[in-house]
């Protein structure tokens, strides 16, 4: 028997300090966790924090462990359940953690938004992790639970057998942390390669005889009922989407997702896309990349008023077999409140409900479906029909 039911690495970090301190307050009485992470001193000083939460934290485990020492993290994982880790990016410091989990058997979960990590992450993990039983699950915050169970939400309600067509809409107000900062600098400055590591994948990956997922590029448009201007959105979200309906037969047999951004204003969407394509160029640049990445330290993140004011909500339309229905996912801010949340009940549902039997790099949605569905329903993020 393992010593943990979960174990969270990260957990001196802004985004990891937010998770510890929701499991603190809504993880069951008798779950078996711990903190891990390189300098026992700043954990000592989360679990003090814990602490005033509830004194019976004061004695809560600590696990000293390093992204470069691989022996650290055979510990963690052989000695855990579940490992919850925040520790970006993840294309510098995650995979020692990731291939120690596939070759334990334990359960793995991140919140990536980097493609080129996730599809390295196959090519050289999942096989092993199918062998030892380990499911290896990226992207469980705001990239991209909402988008994969909003997606899922949405086809529950659509005829089975029949080609379905889903279209997500995402709107969200928010500010990111060091981390994420750096992340997306990170991807932004790496394309070329991403790409490779992209084909590289598509080559190895098996598909389901006799049924189809896509996820292609949309067209910019406005979405009439609303009112909203809507652009292509080309994150890592649709791709999750598509391996959803790829591992899921209740997708259909021939399913479409497209991923939009969509505002009020054509301005606002004008001056968004001119920030990001500036973004962009420097990010190619590695001098500018450098300097970028000092404007926002890793570790730092919005205050709690800040993350008060922030919400995102994502709107789907779906349509087969005659029907069409539109729904909607929402909730408080994206980045930090709600994508601990997320990431946290991802753990917790891994750990401890009754869940279908799958192993490998797997999503949200083919893992943990319905179970996560009604966690987060119960943790106050909305999942509505309209």
């Amino acid at each position: 028997m393992r010593a943990h039911d979960v174990v969270l690495f990260g957990a001196t970090g802004f985004t990891g300090g937010l998770t510890a301190e929701y499991l603190a307050r809504h993880a069951p009485a008798d779950l078996r966790w711990a903190l891990a992470g390189r300098n026992r001193g700043k954990l000592e000083a989360v679990r003090a924090k814990l602490a005033e939460i509830d004194d019976r934290f004061a004695t809560l485990d600590l696990l000293v462990a390093d992204s470069g020492d691989p022996a650290s993290l055979r510990a963690v994982a052989e000695a855990t359940k579940v490992v919850i880790t925040t520790v970006g990016p993840y294309l510098d410091h995650g995979e020692p953690l990731v291939a120690a989990c596939a070759e334990a058997g334990t359960d793995y979960v991140d919140l990536t938004g980097e493609p080129e990590f996730v599809d390295l992450m196959y090519l050289k993990h999942d096989h092993r992790a199918r062998e030892t039983g380990a499911r290896l699950v990226h992207s469980c915050g705001f990239d991209s639970i909402p988008h994969d169970l909003g997606a899922w939400f949405t086809v529950r309600q659509l005829p089975e057998g029949v080609p379905l067509r889903v279209d997500g809409y995402v709107r969200a107000s928010g500010m990111p942390s060091g981390g994420t900062f750096l992340s997306a600098l990170t991807v932004m400055g790496r394309l070329p390669a991403g790409a490779r590591v992209a084909r590289e994948r598509a080559a190895a990956e098996p598909r389901p005889a006799g049924r189809f997922s896509r996820a292609p590029l949309g067209r910019p448009h406005r979405l009439a009922g609303p009112g909203w201007w809507a652009v292509p959105l080309p994150t890592i979200d649709p791709e999750v989407v598509r391996r959803s309906a790829t591992a899921v037969e209740r997708y259909g047999p021939d399913f479409t997702y497209r991923h939009f951004a969509a505002v009020k204003h054509l301005p606002v969407l004008a001056g968004g896309a001119v920030g990001v394509g500036a973004l962009f160029a420097a990010a190619q640049v590695p001098p500018a990349r450098r300097a970028l990445s000092r404007l926002l330290a890793p570790g730092n993140g919005p205050s709690p008023q800040r993350r008060a004011r922030s919400w995102f909500s994502v709107r789907f339309v779906g349509e087969g077999g005659g029907k069409r229905v539109v729904t909607e996912v929402s909730g408080g801010d994206p980045g930090y409140d709600e994508t601990a949340k997320m990431l946290a009940e991802s753990a917790l549902c891994l750990a401890t409900d009754d869940l279908p039997e799958t192993a490998g790099q797997v999503t949200t949605a083919a893992a943990m479906g319905d179970a996560l569905l009604d966690r987060l329903t119960k943790a106050g993020i909305r999942f509505e029909t309209l």
